[in-house]
């Protein structure tokens, strides 16, 4: 460490011209990088319900679908049909949109004289209260529209726009804003649908990396300011930090990725964590640079990087490992976050080790800040707080002991009632329009999320098709299914149209496969076969069924997948199960596996690394135990307040590992170096919080206030992450302050006893 020290001073201009340019480098970059708000994007390419709802896609077209509710007493009155119509008409002009569904747009089949007739819905615009209840009837008869664009109380309405994939959701809306102002009306008018959801989770995910950046940072200058009361112990950290955030940011367009949810955390966690190592770094030159000091500028470096260039490396070291086992997370947005905060906290430790000294070098000597005692006579509040905690651990080691795992096992009972929901409305407030139009969308028109089976055969077979028909009744008999629509239910229709009520082919599959043939080509001959296009494919050798439903809950959209599984297994004509329900159902399940597998590589991974670090394999037990205890009452606490484990919320474990454990490494380090001077482990303890202590204090609460600005985040869950980050870190703090000490007196670990007590 004393060649390392020498040769940062000896080369410290170089050090510092070479962490700017890399900084600058990286920083022209982030201008290039690009936004993917589609939670699905998170899913791998490879996993199976991804690509069987790719292959339904590609079988029978997208349900990219933008929406207008139109909302009113009567959506049948002369007014508001108008509106509708106007609406419609001009939807069909905006570029972009392959196909409109509305009440004007949809069908309604009918027999007259023996022949089919195919007409919209709305053929005419009804004058009159007895005109308006004859097509009140049409639309209660009409499979195709009742419960799907009108609901069942005839309140509400919607205007569908099924939006080409190329199209970018920013032009779409903002096309279709422009004809809800276009064609005005007194009906309370709401926008929903995926392109809608996706442009608000860009609009709120801009919003907060353009909020949240600059608070957090105003935030930890005057935390800084208020630890170290020197402009030095302000700026240095801060730059440190500004580095750490261009690099990482600077990263994501440079590797072809895109910014997602995910990454709002990567600039606040780099705000709350990249300064760490510099506090240290200060605290320890300030705690030399004391009144009656003789030490020069340059020696005060040295003692800096030869006392904490160690532990800090080593605290790094863990942040880096518990990042890193993100790997084993399925969610891509969070493997890469993985990789972008290492490489932050990387830079950051370079620069704390390399940069940090280099430019204290060259500064002039500060006064001292770090004084005996204070103008009245008393030390410092912080000081005296942990001199308390010193003495008080001290006294009563076992009592600090069993009083923590007392309350971490009362913490622990809200582990039972973690619920485990990717639902992404819930990433909104209640009262967003997001969740607003879901709400509606899910209560009145059969719901926003679907989930679709694709049967493989000859499907104007009536075998085939009657399967069809009972197996789409079996799926909309599961109660949080809205509504459903297949080819079949167009068969019946067409049957009903064609025979009368009492007839032996009234609303029943024909028996021969030449019947079925022969509806498809009466309904060509008044209506247009493309209006079957989302239900099968023109050569009849697929059929879909969908199923919306009244839920985006993930824990109800399970159910629903096993009951359609259960319905569906051992059928070999069943090619593909997808849709949206499978896709968040799959993410929900793999939410699970991710979070105990990188749980589980983080304990492992970091207590090998403090085994090696202390060279004993009780160190990494030692150190494990206020991480475990903090993991406890972590999901403890999620589950008693209803916070729910989800796309954000599931990276925590590892974060607050990485983090959490660098209290611990710093105490035990200094302790170590007590016991070798010969201090009794009592008055070690006592030494090591007064001195170490006020380090590893500054440092929690850095990285607590650096994570309290996602308490202002726009997405429900990092305001949830924000605060069990806060939770989490203050309880690895006591761990570190109250529980380690009193470990360490009450067992006398080996590995930190002096050499000759080791001898003996």
């Amino acid at each position: 460490m004393e060649t390392a020290s020498n040769i940062i001073i000896k080369f410290r201009w170089l050090i510092i011209i070479a962490f700017i340019a890399v900084t600058v480098i990286f920083a022209v970059q982030i201008p290039k990088a690009e936004m993917d708000p589609d939670m699905i994007n998170q899913l791998p390419a490879d996993m199976a319900a991804r690509i069987n709802t790719d292959r339904i896609e590609e079988l029978f077209g997208g349900t990219n679908m933008l929406m207008i509710l139109i909302k009113t007493d009567d959506v049948l009155n002369t007014e508001t049909l108008k509106r509708v119509k106007a609406i419609s008409k001009q939807m069909k002009r905006v570029a972009g949109v392959d196909q409109v569904l509305s009440l004007f747009e949809l069908k309604h089949i009918r027999g007259e004289d023996g022949a089919m007739i195919v007409d919209p819905a709305v053929k005419r615009i009804p004058e009159t209260e007895e005109q308006i209840e004859i097509l009140r009837k049409e639309i209660m008869d009409n499979d195709i529209v009742y419960g799907s664009v009108v609901s069942e109380d005839f309140t509400i309405t919607s205007i569908i726009a099924v939006v080409a994939a190329d199209v970018s959701d920013e032009y779409i809306v903002d096309a279709i804003e422009k004809l809800i102002i276009e064609n005005p009306g007194k009906e309370e008018t709401v926008m929903g649908g995926v392109p809608f959801n996706r442009l608000n989770v860009t609009i709120s995910t801009k919003s907060d990396l353009a909020r949240l950046l600059p608070i957090g940072l105003l935030i930890m200058l005057v935390f800084l300011f208020f630890c170290f009361k020197q402009l030095r112990g302000v700026l240095l950290p801060f730059f440190v930090v500004i580095m750490a955030i261009l690099l990482s940011m600077g990263l994501i367009p440079l590797l072809g990725w895109k910014i997602s949810v995910i990454s709002i955390i990567l600039p606040v966690f780099l705000i709350a964590v990249a300064n760490d190592y510099g506090i240290h770094m200060i605290a320890k030159y300030q705690e030399d640079n004391v009144p009656g000091s003789s030490y020069s500028k340059k020696e005060l470096v040295r003692r800096m990087f030869r006392s904490l260039g160690k532990p800090v490396l080593l605290t790094g070291l863990t942040t880096i490992t518990g990042m890193l086992c993100l790997q084993g997370h399925v969610m891509i947005g969070a493997r890469q976050l993985s990789i972008l905060a290492s490489t932050g906290i990387v830079f950051a430790l370079g620069a704390s080790l390399l940069f940090i000294p280099a430019v204290v070098s060259l500064l002039p000597m500060p006064k001292p800040v770090m004084l005996p005692e204070s103008g009245n006579g008393k030390k410092p509040i912080l000081e005296r707080l942990l001199a308390f905690f010193g003495s008080f651990v001290s006294r009563k080691p076992k009592t600090v002991i069993v009083g923590l795992l007392i309350f971490t096992l009362a913490a622990s009972v809200g582990i039972f009632f973690i619920t485990v929901d990717a639902d992404p409305v819930k990433y909104f407030s209640k009262d967003h329009p997001v969740v607003r139009a879901t709400d509606m969308i899910n209560e009145n028109l059969g719901g926003v999320f679907n989930i679709s089976v694709a049967i493989e055969g000859d499907i104007k077979d009536p075998r085939m098709m009657k399967k069809i028909d009972r197996l789409e009744t079996e799926i909309g008999k599961i109660p949080e299914v809205g509504n459903t629509t297949s080819i079949a239910r167009i068969i019946r229709q067409m049957s009903r149209a064609l025979n009368d009520q009492g007839e032996e082919g009234y609303d029943r599959i024909p028996e021969a496969r030449n019947a079925i043939a022969q509806y498809f080509e009466l309904y060509s001959m008044s209506g247009d076969p493309d209006d079957f296009e989302k239900m099968v494919d023109f050569p009849y050798e697929h059929a879909l069924i969908s199923a919306r439903l009244n839920t985006t809950s993930s824990p109800e959209m399970s159910r629903v997948v096993k009951q359609v599984k259960e319905l569906v297994k051992d059928d070999k004509d069943v090619k593909y199960i997808g849709g949206t329900v499978m896709l968040f159902t799959e993410l929900s399940r793999r939410v699970v596996e991710g979070q105990l597998i990188s749980l589980s590589m983080a304990v492992v991974a970091v207590a090998i690394l403090l085994m090696i670090i202390f060279r004993s394999f009780a160190a990494g037990l030692i150190s494990a135990i206020p991480i475990a205890l903090s993991l406890v009452i972590l999901f403890g606490l999620m589950g008693l307040l209803g916070i729910e484990l989800g796309l954000v919320t599931a990276l925590l474990s590892s974060i607050v590992i990485g983090v959490g454990v660098d209290y611990t490494i710093h105490f035990l380090w200094r302790y170590r170096e007590e016991r070798q001077k010969g201090l009794d482990s009592v008055t070690a303890v006592k030494k090591t919080l007064t001195t170490t202590g006020r380090g590893i204090v500054f440092n929690a609460f850095s990285v607590i206030i650096g994570f309290i600005v996602m308490f202002i985040s726009n997405f429900m869950p990092v305001k949830f992450f924000g605060f069990l980050i806060v939770v989490s870190i203050f309880t690895c703090l006591i761990g570190g302050l109250l529980l380690i000490p009193a470990l360490c007196i009450v067992l006398k670990p080996k590995f930190l006893e002096p050499e000759i007590n080791r001898s003996n």
